[in-house]
């Protein structure tokens, strides 16, 4: 075992995995299996690592990633965006599978993220559930589209019938999501606090449980740059630039804006708010953004202090 603090940038693909270890400036490929895996642990274990870092790749990661959390390495997923400016901001322009892990653990040198603990095997099973559904919708709004604009032909009747199709696994998964919750008592207790709250139906409350565990853990601030709703400074010497909202997780602020849509109409709270800021001169979106802060701050709170939706506590949050 070396006693120097090792960096590792893991660069998933289908097919394999790009290994690169600083400083020992070690580089490798296995396969993305079973046996690519165990080597790509096997190997590491060799080093005294400070952090592994893996880019998040739309769940291709995770194999690799719950192996390296079950042997006891400290492994963090991190947004393929942020290795990218990385890459940008240290002039590394070019792109390869090696490259890109250099880069990853150069970026967990230079950076060091926060490990946080991965999701159990209940919570990836309901991400997985969600994010089925989430290709659902989007396949069935798709082929209502293409329904539309389809003219009478065999075609047409065959958009219908797959359009039928999806609308039954729309349902069964929706129900699936439900039986998932309803077998978790601390899920189905969250998931009753977060409904409570008028506004608040099935979508946003099941994303909310699938896709930030971290909601009643963090203070405001955090929970609201964590979802991407915090309004980040854009000043330099004497110019003040507009603020603005951006980054975070695409999939809650998308819940979360329908759901804050019908709060603004039948949430006492958020519907005060929102008229408010209009009244101040506020533009639409911005009105929407606040409400939708506003809206995360209150859940936040209520599932940190497991109670359910109250007025005056909402009032005053």
């Amino acid at each position: 075992m070396e006693q120097t603090d090792h960096y590792v940038g893991i660069d998933v693909a289908k097919a394999n995995l790009d290994v690169a270890v600083l400083p020992a400036d070690e580089c490798w490929t296995s396969p993305n299996n079973e046996a690519g895996i165990a080597e790509v642990v096997k190997r590491l274990k060799r080093h005294r690592l400070a952090l592994v870092v893996v880019e998040a790749t739309g769940g291709l990661e995770m194999p690799v990633v719950v192996e390296l959390a079950a042997a006891k390495l400290p492994v963090v997923v991190i947004n393929p965006r942020q290795a990218r400016d990385f890459a940008k901001a240290t002039g590394k322009l070019a792109k390869t599978d090696t490259l890109d892990a250099r880069v990853l653990a150069q970026f967990g040198q230079a950076i060091q993220p926060e490990v946080r603990p991965l999701k159990d095997a209940q919570h990836q099973a309901l991400a997985a559930l969600l994010t089925r559904r989430r290709q659902l919708v989007t396949m069935l709004t798709a082929e209502k589209n293409r329904l539309g604009a389809a003219p009478k032909s065999p075609v047409r009747k065959d958009i219908k019938a797959h359009i039928t199709w999806l609308e039954k696994r729309l349902k069964a998964v929706n129900n699936d999501l439900d039986k998932h919750i309803k077998r978790s008592p601390m899920w189905r207790a969250k998931n009753d606090i977060l409904q409570s709250t008028p506004g608040v139906g099935p979508v946003l409350s099941v994303t909310l449980l699938a896709d930030l565990p971290e909601l009643g853990h963090l203070n405001r601030r955090q929970i609201a740059a964590l979802v991407g709703v915090a309004p980040l400074n854009r000043d330099s010497g004497t110019f003040r630039g507009k603020r603005s909202v951006w980054g975070g997780r695409a999939s809650i602020r998308t819940a979360l804006y329908m759901a804050t849509l019908s709060a603004t109409r039948f949430n006492p709270v958020i519907k005060t708010f929102y008229q408010r800021l209009l009244g101040a001169g506020k533009t639409h979106k911005v009105a929407m953004t606040a409400c939708m802060r506003k809206l995360l701050t209150i859940l936040n709170v209520m599932v940190k202090n497991d109670t359910p939706w109250h007025h005056k506590t909402a009032t005053t949050t």
